[in-house]
């Protein structure tokens, strides 16, 4: 009974680290003050010009935005929130629940020729405002043409193209808050609208009335200095809309048929693909078992061919062998990542509305799960007849993680220089290796420990002291052209998928889909196995042995569509070597760990066929 107690315990404290939406809200007495809290400056798009992949402070100096009394105090925020690039800070905006205001100013700075240069570009390249009330972003209204549907697109505009191509910086932001009454003097924010505008005041910021139309638009002069008023209104708005649903306006899916359909279509090829495959493989290998089985044993010759006649070369530890088993183990490791993660969010633990939750629990079961693939790993090293165990040990949590995190630290170089706010301040980094080492690390040496101990896979057949040659091979069973092969089958069940996560990674849309994901993910790994093992056994029927790398390798094939389909496939035109950069170096990050976590599930589904076949048969 202790026990059930303390159980129950932890797994309320564990509930509490996630945000279940509908269960912490915030409830507002009239004339109460409603902060406004401004994030990063992104980049849009919507816009047909070339794109930009990094965002910058909303306080940057070259936008000159107007400051709060006693100058912007930084909000916390999780890990995952600053690992994104969130932001956040309080603003001199002065709200009151219910108390509408009309044209209060803010600030008039004055933008140098060099500045307002500055400005201008990034209102044409769609860089956004990101603003927070009550948690919920500042948003404009949209309407979804596909679709015929109203929803609220988070973030608005820096400012708008004329029909002179001339750029106008919005100045002026009318608030439209939504409010849900509960009782007595008892207020919950369900929505916040703005419709910014660009008003160029003159000298006298008096004269803003509510006829906003008489006011011809502000331009910044790249030849002359220019001053700029900002000014806000404020207004509230019932609504019915309860503030457990109140995301649902925020929450759009773009193009839902073709995801559908994308989805259907795909589920039906996977389905065929397996019926097909599986029907060749259990005949052929029905076949094969019985005919061998059928040979005398107690014959002189014996006319062996095909897959039995390298049953004692099959099971040879493959070359670089530490490396490899290193590799299957991170892979694993980021696969149950990946799929706790996308679970998780798919039950709706992981709201939007929680900043950077997402990430920050990706890396904390990145980081518990280093124990069962450091353990993986270990076992495989000990089937293999591995004997320098310390260095598995050591290797594992530390040679992909580490690579993953120069090639961060690299990329993070490239963020300060254009001083983007995605910049990881140099003691959140110290923060990441501190957690690293003293948490991931010794849960891997005891996964390593544990591997290293247990038998888990025992070698049905003896292995031949002396290799034999391989003969031959066609040029269609080279590791590169079946690699090529595997690749399109698990790549087409998550391509419309990556579309939109891309837009979320770098445009600051929100994604979740987590249904589509996880249905995805499903489909991609099981069109891995199926493929693999299927190329696989046709490389075993032209007597090659050498199944480890070229399995791994394989399963990894989705890594270069991947990578190609970020490249040339997606519709982002980018601007600048920063840009680019960023935009290469993280599409490859994500293309390599992909074929990482394929490729070792690849690895291990056809060493668990393999395993399984040779088992079934009379070895003398």
């Amino acid at each position: 009974m202790r026990l059930l107690l303390w159980i129950l315990l932890l797994s309320i404290k564990i509930v509490e680290g996630f945000y279940l939406p509908g269960v912490a809200p915030t409830t507002y007495s009239g004339n109460d003050s409603v902060p406004l809290l401004v994030n990063h400056i992104t980049p849009s798009l919507k816009t047909s010009s070339k794109k930009y992949v990094y965002s910058y402070d909303y306080y940057f100096p070259r936008f000159h935005f107007c400051k709060p009394d006693g100058g912007p105090r930084k909000q916390s925020e999780s890990l995952g929130a600053i690992i994104f690039g969130d932001r956040i800070f309080n603003s001199p905006f002065k709200i009151n629940m219910l108390e509408n205001k009309t044209c209060e100013a803010l600030c008039s700075p004055t933008y140098s020729k060099t500045d307002a240069l500055f400005v201008n570009k990034n209102i044409r390249a769609g860089f956004k405002h990101n603003w927070l009330i009550d948690g919920l972003p500042v948003a404009q209204k949209m309407n979804d043409t596909k679709t015929n549907t109203e929803f609220y697109g988070s973030g608005f505009d820096l400012g708008s193209i004329d029909s002179d191509m001339r750029p106008n910086l919005y100045n002026h932001y009318e608030l439209h808050i939504e409010y849900h009454q509960r009782g007595d003097n008892e207020f919950r924010i369900v929505g916040a609208t703005v419709l910014p505008f660009s008003l160029n005041y003159g000298d006298d910021v008096s004269t803003c009335t509510a006829d906003l139309s008489s006011f011809s638009p502000i331009s910044l002069n790249i030849h002359q200095d220019t001053k700029v008023t900002f000014t806000y209104s404020v207004f509230f708005i019932p609504s019915g809309t309860a503030w457990a649903t109140r995301w649902d306006k925020y929450l759009h899916v773009y193009d839902p048929k073709i995801q559908w359909f994308a989805l259907v279509n795909f589920s039906v090829i996977v389905v065929l693909l397996s019926i097909i495959m599986s029907h060749i493989l259990i005949r052929s290998l029905r076949n094969d078992i019985r005919k061998y089985n059928e040979v005398d044993l107690d014959e002189d010759v014996m006319d062996e061919t095909g897959w039995k006649l390298i049953h004692g070369d099959v099971f040879r530890a493959p070359k670089k062998k530490l490396i490899l088993c290193v590799l299957v183990g991170s892979g694993v490791q980021m696969l149950l990542m990946a799929f706790t993660t996308t679970f998780f969010a798919l039950l709706g633990l992981l709201s939007p509305s929680n900043r950077g939750s997402l990430s920050t629990v990706m890396f904390i079961f990145y980081a518990t799960f280093g124990s069962v693939g450091s353990f993986i790993s270990a076992n495989l090293y000990k089937t293999f007849q591995g004997e320098d165990w310390k260095k598995n040990m050591l290797l594992n949590p530390i040679l992909v993680p580490g690579a993953i995190f120069l090639v961060f630290i690299a990329l993070n170089f490239v963020l300060i220089a254009v001083h983007s706010s995605g910049a990881v301040p140099v003691g959140t980094l110290f923060a990441i290796v501190f957690i690293w080492f003293v948490f991931s690390v010794p849960l891997s040496v005891v996964g390593s420990l544990f591997g290293s101990k247990k038998t888990i896979f025992i070698i049905p057949t003896k292995v031949n002291q002396i290799p034999r040659q391989i003969p031959p091979q066609p040029w269609y069973l080279r590791t590169y052209m079946l690699a090529l092969l595997a690749g399109v089958f698990p790549f087409g069940a998550i391509s419309i998928e990556m579309y939109f996560i891309y837009s979320s990674l770098w445009f600051n849309r929100i994604y979740y889909m987590f249904g589509f994901l996880f249905f995805c993910f499903i489909l991609m790994l099981a069109t891995t196995i199926l493929v693999t093992v299927l190329l696989m056994y046709y490389t075993l029927c032209n007597e090659n042995y050498h199944w480890q790398w070229k399995s791994f390798f394989v399963g990894a094939g989705i890594s270069l569509y991947v990578f190609v389909h970020a490249l040339l496939l997606s519709k982002f035109r980018l601007s600048g070597l920063a840009s680019t950069l960023l935009y290469v170096g993280y599409s490859l990050l994500m293309s390599a760990s992909m074929g990482l976590v394929c490729g070792s599930v690849g690895f291990l589904a056809v060493m668990l066929f393999i395993f399984k076949i040779y088992s079934q048969i009379k070895i003398d």
